[in-house]
């Protein structure tokens, strides 16, 4: 057992003095490094020029907030803004399935007649590539958006969207033919 111990031992002091063989022989070691050193040497590229950082002062702190009104009012002498007017969104109404997209969303891809009235019917695709008949009086778009006119070549919508001042108004839309575009 101690004779293995030893054999083990001496066996690891062998091999870890192997790496430190003495040689006598460095000429050509020192040709080598006379060789590289005598090339050029390689072109390092100049660092590039930071511009200096310009600090700014943010001097909007002492202004008016811009989300609190200039005057308060209370309930009792509210005055209604510039600009409200009785249009309001129905919102009792139950939403077409067309309400759900937004109408830049929508494409329309052509009209068919009815048959029993002549009346145009409009033919509109949505973002999941299913077709939809839409005549005057279907509401599309996310902006409560009610058509009122059909063509061969086009869909006129009227879409009630706030007016930023706590109000409604009416917006005119056209929605055309791809070709049209």
């Amino acid at each position: 057992m101690i004779q293995n111990k030893q054999i083990a031992a001496a066996l690891a002091l062998a091999l870890g003095l192997q790496g430190c063989i003495w040689v006598e022989d460095t000429t050509d070691l020192r040709q080598f490094v006379a060789d590289k050193s005598a090339q050029p040497g390689g072109r390092i590229e100049p660092l590039p020029e930071f511009k200096p950082y310009e600090s700014f002062v943010y001097e909007g702190s002492s202004l008016r907030d811009p989300f609190v009104p200039l005057v308060m009012l209370s309930e009792e002498t509210s005055v209604p803004m510039d600009g409200q007017t009785e249009l309001q969104p129905d919102d009792e109404r139950i939403k077409e399935y067309l309400e759900e997209f937004p109408v830049d969303q929508l494409a329309m891809v052509g009209t068919i007649t009815a048959l029993e009235n002549g009346e145009l019917i409009s033919l509109v695709r949505d973002t999941n590539g299913e077709v939809h008949q839409v005549v005057v009086g279907n509401h599309m778009g996310l902006d409560f958006g009610e058509v009122i006119a059909i063509d061969e070549r086009s869909m006129k919508l009227e879409e009630i969207v706030s007016n930023g001042r706590g109000g409604w108004m009416k917006r005119p839309r056209t929605v055309n033919l791809p070709e049209l575009e």
